[in-house]
């Protein structure tokens, strides 16, 4: 298995990205529906223009088999650089056999070589599989004061 940050100027790469986004977004967990034309052809681009954004590729050998896709944020309690994991996919066949934790242990090199302070994640409530695997990366609940509860994801969608 090598586990390497992707470079968004090798067009296997860009392949392998577009490939398991894909597959990710016709799960369940995804959006139960294959990515569109235009986001396939213009996600990649997308991505190199912007500088906040690293990611994660599993190959074995030449088969893409996993991915990590990590946008940097900011702490401000910090004043440090923190990385959220926005993105986890792992083909069907290779789920299971611990390359959710060699993602991540890749993942938190990176972020540490950037200085990060922390990795944040979110996760469906009803991904029981991915919260154990999280859990066993170290991963839980946020919270400031356990009086008033963890942190909640929300959005509005424009």
């Amino acid at each position: 298995m090598q586990l390497i940050e992707a470079d968004l100027n090798l067009s296997h790469h860009v392949r392998a990205l577009v490939a398991l986004m894909d597959e990710y977004a016709c799960h369940p967990m995804g959006q139960g529906k294959p990515l569109s034309d235009e986001v396939k052809a213009c996600l990649p681009e997308a991505l190199k223009a912007r500088s906040d954004n690293f990611h994660v590729l599993a190959f074995d050998g030449e088969r893409p088999v996993g991915l990590v896709n990590c946008f940097e944020g900011f702490s401000t309690f910090a004043c440090k650089p923190l990385v959220n994991i926005h993105d986890v996919i792992i083909t069907a066949d290779y789920r299971g056999q611990g390359l959710t934790r060699l993602l991540f242990d890749k993942v938190e090199e990176i972020a540490r070589q950037r200085g990060c302070c922390k990795i944040t994640l979110e996760v469906l409530e009803g991904n029981q599989v991915a919260q154990q695997a999280y859990r066993a990366q170290g991963f839980s609940g946020y919270e400031l004061d356990p009086q008033m509860g963890q942190a909640l994801f929300w959005e509005k969608k424009l």
